[in-house]
This record gives C-alpha cells, structure tokens and sequence, in this order.
C-alpha cells in the first residue's frame, strides 16, 4: 500500500511564479514529492531547476515525451504530472503521460480545441487514470461552503449570477501597438501560445468554473463583446450568460481595469436569498437571506459545513490564501491517486477537484465568447 506518491514537472524553472504556487501546493502535506521533471527548454535553467530540488540527474529530462516514456517504464516511476506550462504545450503533454499510464495536474486552460479536451478524457478514461485541471480559486474553503450552502436551498433557486474578474496589469498596452508585446507576460498575447483568447482565457476561464463549481449550473449559451484594444487577443471582455435553468447572468473579465488587482467577485441570486464570494477577502462569505441582514460567515468557524471544514488549515482569524487553495486542490487530487493506486473504490467525496468535463467546459467556454466576439455579441450555444 502507497503512503506517499512521486510527482514530476513540466516547466516551473526556478523563478517562475505559477511553477513555484504548484510545488508548494504540492508538498503541503508531505504525501507527494517531486522526483523528476523538464522544467524548462532552456538547457542550462532545466539542469539548474533540477538540481537545486536535488534530482537525480537521470530524472532530469530534456523534454517532456522523453520523461513520460521513461518513467512510465520505470518501477519507481511517477504517479502523476504536474504541467505548467504555457498553454500550447497543455495537450501533447499531458496525452504523453496518459499515454504512458501516468496521473495528470494540468494548468487552465486544459487545452487549445475542444476535440483535444474530449481525446485526453477518452483516454483517460480509456486507461483508469485521473485528471485535475487547475481551476484553483474552487481550492478556497469558502467556495466549498458556498457550494454546500446552495446545493442545500438556503438561497432557493438560483435566478441571477453577477460576476466580475478585474485587473490592470495590462492597461499600458491600449493603443499601444506591436511594442507592447515585450511586456509582462507577453506570450498571453501571442496567438500561437496563448490561442484563441487572452483575457478570457486566462481569467474569464476562472468566472466559469467558479460560479458552476458553486452552483452546479451548467451554461447554455453566452453573449460576448471583447476589446483588443490594438493588440493580437483580447484584454476585456463583457459576456451575458444563460444557464440550462433558464437563469441568467453578467461576467465581466479585463486586464485593463486600473485600480483593480486580482479582483474575482461572485455574487449569486436565488428566490429566497444571496451569496457573495471575494477572492481578495477568501475567508469571509456574505449570505443575504430574504427579509434578514446580511450574515458574515468566516473560515475555521463550528458553523461551516463539514465538506468545507475539511479543507481549512487554521484557526479562524488567521488567512489562507491563494498557497492553501492550490494545497487544497492537490490534497482532493492526491488523495484520490493514492487511493486509486491502491485499488481502493473512490466514492464523490474523494473527487472534489476540477476534473475533466470542467476542463472541457473551460474550452467551450472560451470558443463561444471569442465567436460571439468576433459576430457582434450574437448569442453562441456552448
């Protein structure tokens, strides 16, 4: 019986922000630890990157398909990939370690086409291995809690949806033509390996799978206006919504919003009440019932769930933040490749992570906004 599992990487070089989250996340809670990986193309950063997390140099892989290949022969190989990667690279990475019988964490967006997205569960499937993709925000305590309040009709039924993802890293890029693209995360903007979207790729991917995450919704059909602003992709973007209930809804994704940092807000409408989630403030929740002041729930306390509950690390009053909800993410993950390695059944309690069809929906997500975009916000099934 496994106690522990190995994990390794593609991308992450030492100083890359998203790399560093993910093994933190990883090793949170000591069940997983890195043992290989390709963390970069540059040859001299990948050797360094490996080193310093003291691998051992054969585990130290030129390119991802050498590393599958070869730990999926090896008898102490690893149980799962962690990608993160920029986005071209999201598919074929992560069909190499399926192929070879390995577990996948794989950054948002899953991948570039939806066809892609639907080959790697078919395989997946196909093999008996599982797949998270790294939805994070749903890691939060009190994004569980607002799950667990809404599946049991405190606010009744869900009748609205607002929701908003704004930041202003990028406001110097309006207007300001090709030169702009040498700055800051300049290859969100490039087409060839970002795709289709940047803005809502990137963040508007994360108002989708946060709001279905809480309520279980599932879209229909969206209605897009997306500003370039002068640049390849996107960096704004104003989308109506209509879930399979008939409820609808306003998401509202930008990089050029000064003032506003990583400012993902959820507000959720029912018949008998409402819920307000910011993931700036991740450990209070703000219920509204009908005819009541508003109540202020806050993590670590006797009153939340027990599904929640099972994620929070500290006593209430001390914050968790983004670094806990990766952790919580790779704890639901992990636990379940654990089990699963250990041919114990899984029951839905153990696959509380973003699977799959949350990827698939991710990427049907963006395809729909970009072509209702590009056609005048005219409405697109998703």
């Amino acid at each position: 019986m496994k106690k522990k599992l190995l994990y390794g990487q593609v991308g992450g070089s030492l100083g890359a922000f998203i790399g560093g989250v993910h093994r933190v996340g990883a090793s949170f809670d000591g069940y997983a630890r890195l043992a290989a990986g390709c963390f970069s193309r540059d040859p001299e950063a990948n050797r360094e990157t490996g080193e310093f997390y003291e691998l051992a140099p054969d585990r130290i892989y030129p390119d991802f398909r050498t590393m599958a290949e070869a730990e999926g022969r090896r008898e102490d190989g690893i149980d799962f990939a962690v990608i993160t990667t920029p986005n071209n690279a999201h598919y074929e990475a992560a069909r190499a370690f399926l192929e070879n019988g390995i577990h996948v964490l794989c950054e948002k967006p899953l991948c570039f086409e939806v066809k892609e997205a639907e080959e790697l569960k078919r395989i997946a499937c196909e093999k008996g291995l599982l797949f998270c993709v790294n939805y994070s925000y749903s890691g939060n305590v009190l994004a569980k809690e607002a799950r667990s309040l809404i599946r049991s009709g405190v606010i009744g039924e869900i009748i609205n949806v607002n929701a908003e993802y704004l930041q202003e890293y990028l406001v110097d890029d309006v207007g300001a033509g090709d030169e702009a693209m040498v700055k800051l995360s300049s290859w969100r903007k490039d087409p060839a390996v970002a795709g289709i979207s940047n803005c809502v790729g990137d963040i508007g991917s994360h108002i989708e799978h946060t709001v279905a995450y809480m309520t279980g919704l599932k879209l229909k059909r969206v209605a897009a206006l997306t500003d370039t602003f002068g640049q390849p992709l996107d960096l704004n973007a104003n989308i109506l919504v209509e879930f399979e209930n008939g409820a609808h809804g306003v998401y509202s994704c930008s990089q050029v919003c000064v003032g506003h940092m990583n400012g993902l807000t959820v507000r959720i409408f029912g018949t008998l009440g409402a819920i307000e989630w910011v993931q700036e403030n991740p450990n209070v929740l703000y219920v509204t019932l009908k005819g009541q002041p508003t109540q202020i729930y806050n993590r670590g306390m006797g009153y939340i769930s027990p599904e929640a509950a099972a994620f929070s690390r500290l006593p209430s009053g001390h914050p968790e933040g983004l670094f806990v909800a990766f952790a919580n993410i790779y704890k639901a993950f992990v636990s379940a490749v654990l089990k699963t390695e250990n041919g114990e059944p899984l029951g839905p309690e153990d696959l509380d992570f973003p699977d799959l069809d949350a990827g698939i929906a991710g990427v049907r997500f963006i395809h729909a906004c970009v072509e209702s975009g590009k056609n005048d916000a005219k409405w697109v099934n998703v």
